[in-house]
């Protein structure tokens, strides 16, 4: 059984929405990554993974994100538990509030960050950083109408 995990790229004005996780947290402390979290059971449900998002997303930071959300991509890794994680990750549009420490025992920080800042962040994992290009990219081609 995998754990399913879900991040939202939250994108204004060109930057990205990023935090710095709290140092305490169990996965990947310290380090830059997009919002998101574990989608809870929750039985017999429609739309789980955006809901989840957009849960995540103000539980956090405390933003609202428009409703169309656009799927980038998905991975999997192990947690150092070595329990299977599946990760989603998916292009969401600001809609409306100011980003803060709303979760400060998951958030030490909040940013907004071009994609090349993130790529050069030395908090930056790998995995964020191909998170940020894919979702990038997606952008580029939707704002082409090629998607």
């Amino acid at each position: 059984m995998f754990a399913v995990n879900v991040e939202g790229a939250v994108v204004k004005g060109g930057k990205w929405l990023v935090i710095e996780r709290g140092a305490e947290e169990e996965h990947a402390g310290g380090t830059l990554s997009f919002v998101g979290g574990t989608v809870e059971q929750e039985g017999f449900s429609q739309d789980i993974l955006e809901r989840t998002v957009k849960r995540e997303i103000f539980e956090e930071v405390g933003i609202e994100i428009k409703e169309k959300l656009h799927f980038v991509y998905s991975s999997s890794f192990l947690t150092a538990e070595g329990i299977p994680v599946i990760n989603v990750v998916f292009l969401c549009e600001y809609a409306q509030g100011t980003p803060y420490r709303k979760s400060e025992d998951e958030v030490e920080a909040v940013y907004w960050m071009a994609t090349e800042e993130i790529a050069g962040h030395p908090q930056s994992p790998p995995w964020t950083i191909e998170s940020a290009r894919r979702a990038d990219q997606m952008l580029k081609q939707l704002q082409a109408g090629q998607l």
